[in-house]
């Protein structure tokens, strides 16, 4: 990477981590503390106020994106934060159950994750965007890490609120990265022909991707529904998960580190992301398994372990591939549908993951997710990897 490659990888991960930084130090400890407020005891409206983010999110994904080819990366960042900022500090001040879901909806209207990944991709090469795309992914794997640690410790501290307050001056100091510390971007939007979602719509590579990132994260979020209940099951208390979590995630990383960059290098970017797919479609089954029976800690850390490799690999390489997909005057309309797909994913599959071991059981969530994880790959298995630079060089 350049210098300017690493100042802009860095900030804009930065930008990354301190927003969902704020939003992961909520999620541990948001079900029971937002039973306290007044309305607390309805489950229902206690769900839709802890997933009415990932609508919102999912919602104006794609607005911004589009916003942003026309009016520039940086305004529409600051803007979103500025957005996710006030909505943060209408939840910390939030007297009912009511108005902290109006906070949660307003935070996700700072939908920002499409424009961040769009600049990053303009101040990038295409042979060093997937490096760049994964430390983004890392920086969000290791504030999910550290929330697991932190936000028991910070709750009692600060209650619900002071964590709202903390998330939005986390926001605010992002704001800061990005009028100070990210590189300026390029001047295309002024030059370039408008382009239109019909494009990005009849992309064939494109639709696979947002398809296999709604299918991912939905995947996700419902594993996160049956997962700490077997990890309680196996012996270990909850204020000990993270034990298990930050080992995996940690560990995660080197494996990528290790196998996604030299194997792209070499060609083989299109062999390590279905295996990445396919990976995860057998956790799940292993899941199924540890659920069916009587659940082994040792079993499920391992489990965990190969889960997050795979989910590093693809949340590193799939941004990626979609930024060198895209026409460069639709990218940020293109990164938006892929982050409307993402954030929807999550509001999916926190719905249906609760609804799936309601009714059915949690072996039937694993099934689920594991035939979710064969369709993808299905889906996936015609893809083309994009052309990598550097191999094409003379």
């Amino acid at each position: 990477m350049t210098a300017t490659e690493r100042r802009a990888s860095a900030s804009l991960a930065s930008i990354f981590a301190l927003r969902m930084l704020g939003l992961f130090l909520v999620l541990p400890v948001f079900a029971l503390e937002a039973r306290k407020y007044p309305g607390g005891d309805d489950a229902a409206m206690l769900g839709l106020a802890m997933g009415i983010y990932g609508l919102t999110q999912g919602l104006l994904q794609l607005p911004f994106g589009m916003a942003s080819d026309r009016f520039g990366r940086k305004r529409v960042i600051v803007l979103g934060l500025i957005i996710f900022a006030i909505g943060s500090f209408v939840a910390a001040a939030a007297p009912t159950l009511g108005w902290l879901l109006v906070g949660r909806s307003v935070q996700g209207a700072g939908a920002v994750s499409a424009a961040v990944t769009a600049l990053l991709a303009d101040l990038t090469r295409d042979e060093v965007r997937t490096k760049a795309m994964a430390l983004v992914g890392a920086s969000i794997g290791l504030m999910f890490a550290l929330s697991l640690v932190l936000a028991p410790l910070l709750v009692d501290l600060m209650g619900l609120s002071g964590l709202f307050n903390l998330t939005g001056l986390l926001a605010l100091s992002g704001v800061a990265v990005v009028l100070w510390r990210v590189p300026p971007e390029p001047v295309q939007h002024n030059n370039q022909p408008r382009g239109r979602l019909s494009e990005v719509l009849r992309h064939p590579g494109l639709m696979r991707l947002n398809l296999g990132v709604f299918v991912l994260h939905a995947v996700q979020l419902a594993m996160w529904v049956a997962v700490p209940a077997l990890l309680v099951q196996a012996g270990l208390p909850q204020e000990q998960h993270w034990w298990v979590y930050l080992p995996a995630v940690l560990a995660s990383f080197v494996v990528m580190g290790g196998t996604l960059f030299p194997l792209e290098r070499r060609g083989y970017l299109r062999a390590v992301f279905l295996s990445a797919v396919g990976l995860i479609a057998v956790v799940q089954l292993g899941f199924l398994v540890q659920a069916s029976g009587t659940p082994q800690l040792l079993s499920l850390g391992a489990l965990l372990f190969v889960f997050f490799c795979g989910f590093n690999i693809l949340e590193a390489s799939q941004p990626s591939m979609a930024s060198r997909m895209a026409p460069a005057h639709v990218r940020g309309t293109a990164l938006g549908a892929y982050n409307t797909l993402q954030s929807l994913g999550f509001f999916v599959g926190g719905v249906s993951g609760g609804l799936l071991v309601q009714n059915f059981g949690t072996p039937a969530l694993f099934l689920t997710c594991a035939g979710a994880m064969v369709v993808w790959l299905l889906a996936a298995w015609p893809m083309k990897a994009p052309a990598n630079p550097a191999r094409q060089a003379p």
